[in-house]
This record gives C-alpha cells, sequence and structure tokens, in this order.
C-alpha cells in the first residue's frame, strides 16, 4: 500500500522504559558507557546464543542487501545514570554513523530500550510506531532478545516495500500520536542544538595541540572550529605582516630578524592549514574517519602559527616601544595623510576613467577603494588627535596614545594599499591588452594545426577547438580585457595540450614558456587583487575565501618554483593559481557583502570601515575565543581595539566566534 513520501527526517524514535515486571533484576548491575560499535551486532549482556546471533546477523543483512539500510544492535545490561535516547545518541556519535544507519540499544536490566537514527524516507512515522508497539515491545517483554531485533529489521524491510501496516490502522495511530510526534521532534532539535552549541563553546577552550581532546568532538563542531581558526589566524599574520613592516621602515632587516622567522613559519604553518581545508572542501569526499583526522591536524597546525606569533609579542612590543619618541611618530604620520590626500583626486580620476571606459564588474573590486581609503584617512586623523592629547597628560598616565598610534599606523598602511590598488588596476589591464594580441594569434595558429589532427584528437580536441573559436570570437576585447585575456590564455593551454596529446609531438620549450609567462601574469593579478580586497576588508571575509586565496597563492609559488626545470606542471599550476584567484575574490565579495548587510542602518562611517579592514578588532563578537585581553578596548566603548604583531590568542589577538 502507499507510504508517507515526506523527505528524510531525523528522528530518535523512543518507547518509554519498560515496567518493571515481576522478575528479580541483577541487585548491583554496573553502568556501561557508550562506546564506538565494531561488530554490527554487539552482546555484552551476553543474552544471545550462538544460533540468536546467526538470527540477527542474517535479519540485518538482508535489510542492508535489499534497502541498503544499516541496522546496528547492543545489548548492554543497563544504561546506567544515562537516559536511554542520551546513550543511545552518544553511541551513534561515537561510532560515526550517517544517515543510512540505525542503532536498536536494548538494556536487559533496566527493561528500556531506544532506536536511534534518520528514518528511511519511505517509512512514516505511524508505521513505525506500529512495528515498536506491536512487535518489538512484546518479544522484549518475554525476552525474546533475538526476536526483538529481527522484528525490527524485518519490519523496517517491509515498511520500505510498501508491505507495511493498512491504512486504516495508520490513520488510528497517527491521529493519535501527530499531535506528541510533533513535539518531540521540536523538542529534539532544540536539544540538539543545544548541545551543538555547548560543544562549541567548550572547544574553543581546548588546547589545540590536545589531540585526545580534539578526538572526542564531533565533526560538525570540528569542522565549525576549523573554520574560525582559519579566519583568526589568517588575520593575525596580516595584522602582524602589516606591524613588521611598519618595524623594518624604523629599525632596519637585522632589528627585526627573529619577528620575520617567526612570521615565516607561522605563514608557512598557516599555508598547511588552507590547504587541508581545501581538500576538505573539494569534491573528493572523505571518510568520517579521514575527515577527523585532517581536522584535528589542521587545528593543531593553525595553533602552531598561532603559537609562533605569541612567543614574540613581548620582545617586539619592547622593540616598538610607541612612546620613547611618539610626537616624531605622530609628526611622520601627519606627513603621510598628506601625501595620501595629495594622491586622492588623481586617485579619484582615474577610478572614473576606468569606470567610464569598462563594465562594473571589471573594476568591482576596487569600486570603492577611494571611499574606503578616505575613511581611512578620517580614522587614521581622529586617532593621531586622540594620541596628542594623550601625550599631554602626565608620565604614566600617557599609555592612550599607544593605541591611537598603532591604529593611526594602520589605517594609514590600508589606505595607502587601496590607493596603491587602483593605480595597479589601470597597470593590470594595460598588461593584459598589450598580451592579447599576441595571446589570440597563438590561438588562431593553433587552430591551425588543429585542423589537420582532427581525426586523431577526439573528442578532448574537439572541445579544445570550439572553447578556442569561442575566445577568438569574443566581444569582451574592449569593455573586458582581463576577462578576454585570462579567456584566450586558458583556450590555448587547453587547445595545445589536446594537440600535444593528438599528434604525440612536443612543444617548443620556447612556445610553452611564452603561455607559461602569459599565464604567470594572468594569475598574479588576479591573486594580487583578491589580496589587496581581503587584506583592506578582512573583518567581513570568511574562511572560505581566505582559503582559495591561500590555494592560489601557493599553486603560484608552485608554478614559479617549477617553471625553469618543468614548464608544463608549471603551466598547469599557474591556471589553477588563476582560476583559485578569481574564485577568492567572488567568495570574497560575497563575503563582505554580507558582512555589511548584517551592520546596523546607523552604522558606516571611519569606526565601521576599520572593523571591516580588520584595523579595530570586535572584542564583543571574538573576546570569548581569546580568554582575556590586556589593556581594554580602544574608544570608550570597550568593544573594540587596534590589532598588533603577535598571534589570535595573544595579548593583543581576539577571536571571533561565528558559524560556516
Amino acid at each position: 500500500m502507499p507510504l508517507s513520501s515526506s523527505a528524510p527526517r531525523s528522528v530518535s524514535v523512543l518507547c518509554a522504559v519498560f515496567a518493571v515486571l515481576s522478575l528479580l533484576c541483577a541487585p548491583s548491575a554496573v553502568a556501561e558507557p557508550p562506546e564506538r560499535m565494531g561488530p554490527q551486532v554487539v552482546d555484552t549482556a551476553n543474552v544471545l546464543s550462538a544460533g540468536d546471533e546467526a538470527r540477527v546477523l542474517e535479519a540485518v543483512d538482508t535489510l542492508y542487501r535489499d534497502h541498503q539500510v544499516k541496522l546496528w544492535v547492543n545489548y548492554v545490561r543497563t544504561f546506567g545514570s544515562m537516559a536511554p535516547r542520551d546513550w543511545a545518541a552518544r553511541t551513534s556519535d561515537l561510532s560515526g554513523f550517517s544517515d543510512r544507519d540505525l542503532l536498536l540499544a536494548v538494556a536487559v536490566d533496566d527493561r528500556g530500550y531506544w532506536l536511534d537514527g534518520t528514518l528511511p524516507e519511505a517509512v512514516s512515522d505511524a508505521e513505525l510506531d506500529s512495528l515498536l508497539a506491536g512487535s518489538v515491545e512484546p518479544a522484549l517483554r518475554e525476552q525474546k532478545w533475538a526476536q526483538a531485533a529481527v522484528d525490527t529489521a524485518e519490519g523496517l524491510g517491509s515498511a520500505i516495500r510498501g508491505g507495511g501496516v493498512p491504512w486504516g490502522v495508520l490513520i488510528l495511530i497517527g491521529l493519535a500520536v501527530v499531535v506528541v510526534a510533533g513535539g518531540l521532534m521540536l523538542f529534539s532539535r532544540k536539544r540538539r542544538g543545544d548541545r551543538d552549541r555547548a560543544e562549541l563553546t567548550t572547544a574553543r577552550e581546548v588546547d589545540p595541540t590536545d589531540s585526545a581532546a580534539l578526538a572526542r568532538l564531533s565533526l560538525p563542531t570540528l569542522h565549525t572550529l576549523s573554520r574560525e581558526r582559519l579566519v583568526e589566524i589568517d588575520d593575525a599574520v596580516r595584522t602582524s605582516a602589516e606591524e613588521l613592516t611598519l618595524a623594518t621602515s624604523e629599525f632596519g632587516d637585522t632589528a627585526v630578524t627573529p619577528f620575520r622567522a617567526a612570521l615565516d613559519a607561522a605563514r608557512a604553518a598557516t599555508a598547511k592549514a588552507f590547504t587541508i581545508r581545501q581538500q576538505l572542501d573539494d569534491a573528493i569526499p572523505e571518510t568520517p574517519d579521514q575527515q577527523r583526522a585532517m581536522l584535528i591536524e589542521l587545528i593543531a597546525t593553525a595553533g602552531k602559527a598561532d603559537r609562533e606569533l605569541d612567543s614574540q609579542v613581548a620582545d617586539f612590543d619592547a622593540m616598538r616601544d610607541l612612546l620613547i619618541d611618539a610626537p616624531a611618530r605622530l609628526d611622520t604620520l601627519t606627513r603621510d595623510i598628506i601625501e595620501l590626500t595629495a594622491r586622492m583626486p588623481g586617485s579619484e580620476a582615474e577610478l572614473a576613467r576606468l569606470g567610464s571606459t569598462y563594465p562594473p564588474s571589471v573594476i568591482a573590486p576596487i569600486h570603492d577603494n577611494v571611499r574606503m581609503a578616505q575613511e581611512r584617512i578620517t580614522f587614521a586623523e581622529n586617532n593621531i588627535d586622540s594620541a596628542r592629547t594623550a601625550l599631554t597628560q602626565p608620565v604614566g598616565q600617557q599609555g592612550g596614545a599607544v593605541a591611537a598610534i598603532r591604529a593611526a599606523e594602520g589605517a594609514i598602511g590600508q589606505a595607502r594599499t587601496l590607493l596603491d590598488a587602483v593605480d595597479r588596476a589601470a597597470t593590470n589591464i594595460q598588461q593584459a591588452r598589450d598580451g592579447l594580441p599576441a595571446a589570440l594569434e597563438e590561438l588562431r595558429a593553433d587552430l591551425g594545426s588543429a585542423e589537420s589532427l582532427t581525426e586523431f584528437g577526439g573528442a578532448d580536441l574537439a572541445a579544445a577547438v570550439s572553447s578556442a573559436t569561442a575566445a577568438l570570437d569574443a566581444p569582451n576585447a574592449d569593455s573586458d580585457p582581463l576577462g578576454t585575456f585570462h579567456t584566450a590564455v586558458t583556450a590555448d593551454a587547453e587547445l595545445d595540450r589536446a594537440i600535444a596529446a593528438a599528434s604525440d609531438r612536443k612543444l617548443a620549450v620556447e612556445d610553452l614558456r611564452r603561455r607559461l609567462d602569459r599565464t604567470l601574469t594572468d594569475a598574479s593579478a588576479r591573486i594580487d587583487a583578491a589580496s589587496s580586497f581581503i587584506t583592506t576588508r578582512r573583518g567581513g571575509v570568511d574562511a572560505q575565501a581566505r582559503t582559495r586565496l591561500s590555494e592560489a597563492q601557493r599553486h603560484l609559488a608552485e608554478a614559479r618554483g617549477l617553471a625553469g626545470s618543468d614548464p608544463e606542471r608549471a603551466l598547469v599550476s599557474a591556471q589553477t593559481a588563476a582560476d583559485l584567484g578569481g574564485q577568492a575574490m567572488q567568495q570574497a565579495q560575497a563575503s563582505v557583502q554580507a558582512w555589511e548587510t548584517r551592520q546596523p542602518m546607523s552604522g558606516g562611517g571611519s569606526q565601521t570601515g576599520a572593523v571591516l579592514g580588520g584595523i579595530l578588532l570586535n572584542e564583543l563578537l571574538r573576546g570569548a575565543m581569546s580568554g582575556g585581553s590586556r589593556g581594554g578596548g580602544y574608544g570608550g566603548g570597550g568593544g573594540y581595539r587596534p590589532g598588533s604583531y603577535g598571534g589570535s590568542s595573544g595579548s593583543r589577538r581576539v577571536s571571533r566566534g561565528g558559524r560556516f
């Protein structure tokens, strides 16, 4: 008969704990804690004979063979102090069960049981209630332990096949349980959500090097924690790099050698962590055990990078005692503001020229750079004024000047980066325009070579020829030179590989290197744009965009390293870098747009821009993960302060919570 066709839904199907029978239970049963199941049938209560166990195994094997639903059966003496639902749910979590697994847990001394898992789509709630009340519970009451499991497996199989309970019975049962079932489902979902949030809060306090503690966390919690850690350490590395650049200009390369070594080590560890995250995000699936191992390694690697930076914080602060020559620093910062302000009209005119020449998609990464640079300049001016005011206070009460100077330095650095990006955009576009004729000419030449190889090329050559022809016919050469250049270079590389395979000839090294150089130029331009965008808006950029950028940078470095010894592999790496750089930009733009949507309607201005740029770190959102801070917040509200050199959990590092 027809069954419910509702989408798969997570259920934790419960029958009340059995009434105590007249048989005397064991006087002091020892609680059996939940553990990861190995065999599909576990009998620590010793209630199954060899024949009984064979019957149960045959039933669960039949259910899996016919319907790909795996039923696990676990007989124990007692659930101890745990509720049956919690005992079964914990066992399922420890065992890494998927939505194709169901667990029947039976406590023979407690006279209780629980069926936990995701109900197959073809089985309705009413059918399951009928199966439990009509077959499973009676068998358990009569201590027919094996029969209860066999009935469960066979009943599920029958319901999936459509041979379940008659419609009349289903209607009567459904009317009786619909309200209760709905309430239980909502309650179960709420409890699961509460448990997930509580586990994540606890996980944030776990030592990242404590692999045993991390292994006890659920996979969803590990995934969320890994993304948070990636955002934190990437912000820490970027902020530390900005601070180190300023320190190098003040004290020279020799003085900052230990800090640069720590930063380089942190960068290497961060890149490794992003590589692991990319592997988890790609189209190749990993088993739950593989995911757990990779996530633990990722979190530990990010923690190591964080500690590399934190280990140098005290020495870095001692070197950069900003109060020693604060007036001179403020004068220098004022001159920087004058220089940047003088650049503004030219940058604004250049941006307007680009906007009138190219479609919005071409200049989208920089269309608001001039406005944001002005916001950073205003923010820096305000902090310079605050610092000068603080310096008029008595000695010992001038600490506010340090935070103000550091905030002004960060804002000025980002303003310069924003204006430089506008200037580089024209250069990148011009490079694409200059290189496009040669790329198109080589594409035409390769199409001519492909004509004589049609019978050898097969589907790969046909597809490459189609892509190359489309690239030559693209109408966007004038309106979108960057995009057209990228399309032409990519199509040429694909066509060249197809020709090489069809003709079994080697490409001339000189030709290959020209293609590699153009692809490296393309990749570098896309990565530069994405990196600049993320650096100046990192307060609103999530882990996904950062992961793509880190992978793009890794592939670009690999391409440059292979260019001399293996140009063919270098070309593949460069193309991958270009694609990932474009993905990083798209995802970063979407992330920033989502961040801006979440801001209050009254927000904006220089302080909001400073939060978006990562100059001011939002302690209200991240502070819960840092375990405290030193020196208090900036600006009187207590919620923000400027970042500095060091890891995310160091004396000036805060963490950000959230969810993917």
